[in-house]
């Protein structure tokens, strides 16, 4: 099984795999060149690779995937065979919502099958205040997608967004071949 972690620079991806990964998690972290986007000294350039391994013996293969736009020609090559993804974003960064289009645009497919779920981050706000802005772009779009208040650096909260999306994952299959 095949998850990715999406979204732009800074929102966890890699903070969020190492969180969870029963592996040293692989990284191609390099320096940050575009300090004017993101002020993180190092970013992911290629993607961070993590695995979860289950008591009946099956992995799960974690993928995050470069957050700069300039790298999204890697996006549809690490999509190929994913089961779903994992969208964080930073609700610091003002056009957060705007990240959310994005991404749902982006990852077109997985958005229509419900293999998407969403952790927004980086906040100390009440869950309601925060997540209001992002039901209302999930609204406008017609979308139902999982959409959670997360803490990436914490275990427990990575595995609820993760088991979250394979939940939702096969009651969307499910519903498709009734």
């Amino acid at each position: 099984m095949k998850i990715l972690f999406i979204g732009p620079m800074g929102s966890g991806k890699t903070t969020a795999i190492n969180a969870v990964s029963d592996i040293d998690a692989v990284s191609t972290e390099a320096e940050n060149n575009d300090l004017e986007l993101n002020g993180k000294a190092m970013t992911t350039v290629a993607m961070d690779y993590g695995e979860i391994h289950l008591s009946d013996g099956e992995i799960v293969a974690l993928y995050g995937i470069p957050g700069q736009v300039r790298f999204d020609f890697m996006w549809s090559i690490l999509a190929e065979g994913a089961m779903g993804a994992v969208l964080l974003l930073d609700h610091g960064d003002r056009d957060a919502c705007g990240q959310l289009a994005i991404y749902l645009d982006a990852f077109p497919e997985l958005v229509s099958r419900g293999a998407l779920v969403i952790g927004i981050g980086h906040t100390c706000l009440p869950a309601a205040q925060v997540l209001a802005p992002y039901q209302e772009v999930l609204r406008q779009r017609d979308l139902a997608l999982p959409l959670f208040h997360t803490d990436v650096r914490k275990r427990s909260n990575v595995l609820l967004l993760i088991e979250s999306l394979i939940a939702n994952a096969e009651v969307n299959q499910i519903m498709e071949n009734l």
